[in-house]
């Protein structure tokens, strides 16, 4: 009786997961393995292969991995970094913590309009350089593009990091931190063996959050230099983005496949490594 009760309860989540998760999901993989909607022949991994074949694809594919491999890391370090130092009792501590936050309540075209204003071919950044005696720099039409995505993107998502890694030191046992300077130990010491080991389920999930982030960055490169940018701004989600305009479907979850593929090969690698560095604080 319980568990008839219990399914009815599950039914309305049950339902919700399946039309908006499932169901579409499974829509995506039907469409990677036909070769139109209209003739709808069964083609298996043609489809798969030819975009993996794609130099468009490529090209995408390599500049996503590029910015995920810089961006992503410097997230996670600065951000742990900025949450080390605020932790201790500074001058304009709240300050501080205020000014990093902040960006997170600026909507995107905001964040966009600044960057231009920044980094455009006659803006702030070089007019500044030319004090030096620095010759103009088309940013976003360069092959420094990516760093000012980069920059974008690091400026956006560090406060909500940092945020989490407080929240983690703040609830880490003092008693353990206490014995550590009793004995001797050095903060360099102290963050390697007894710090970072508690961090590690936060160092994880920053890390995941900061690499779903790094697929996203599409909005905002998209509003600075559109459908086609410079080679080095061009992602996956452009590509994708480009071939729902064109209606190919097939390409378009083709490359969905396999780039949830890649995620969750990633993912799952973290979780692998945050198991075997951080099984003996959490037995």
């Amino acid at each position: 009786m319980r568990k008839d009760r219990g399914v009815r309860y599950l039914m309305p989540s049950l339902f919700g997961v399946s039309m908006f998760f499932i169901i579409p999901f499974g829509v995506v993989i039907y469409y990677a393995l036909i070769d139109s909607p209209v003739r709808k022949e069964f083609v298996f991994l043609d489809n798969i292969i030819k975009v993996l074949n794609n130099a468009a694809f490529q090209m995408a594919a390599k500049n996503t991995f590029t910015f995920s491999v810089t961006a992503v890391p410097l997230a996670v370090v600065l951000s742990l970094l900025l949450a080390l130092i605020l932790e201790r009792s500074i001058p304009l501590r709240s300050q501080f913590r205020t000014a990093f936050l902040s960006p997170m309540m600026v909507p995107v075209a905001s964040v966009i309009l600044i960057f231009q204003v920044l980094f455009h071919h006659n803006g702030a950044v070089n007019e500044g350089l030319a004090v030096f005696g620095v010759d103009k720099i088309d940013w976003l039409k360069s092959e420094y593009a990516m760093l000012v995505v980069v920059l974008m993107y690091l400026w956006k998502n560090l406060g909500y990091n940092m945020i989490l890694f407080m929240a983690a030191l703040g609830s880490m046992p003092k008693e353990m931190l206490e014995v550590a300077w009793l004995e001797g130990a050095s903060s360099f010491q102290t963050f390697r063996y007894i710090k970072l080991r508690y961090l590690s389920p936060t160092i994880l999930f920053v890390t995941i959050y900061s690499l779903i982030n790094s697929f996203k960055i599409f909005r905002e490169v998209h509003l600075l230099t559109g459908n086609y940018p410079f080679d080095t701004l061009y992602t996956l989600q452009h590509f994708m983005n480009n071939m729902f305009e064109k209606l190919n479907y097939q390409r378009l979850s083709a490359a969905a496949i396999i780039m949830s593929a890649v995620m969750i090969v990633i993912i799952g690698a973290l979780f692998l490594i945050e198991n075997y560095y951080g099984k003996d604080v959490e037995g």
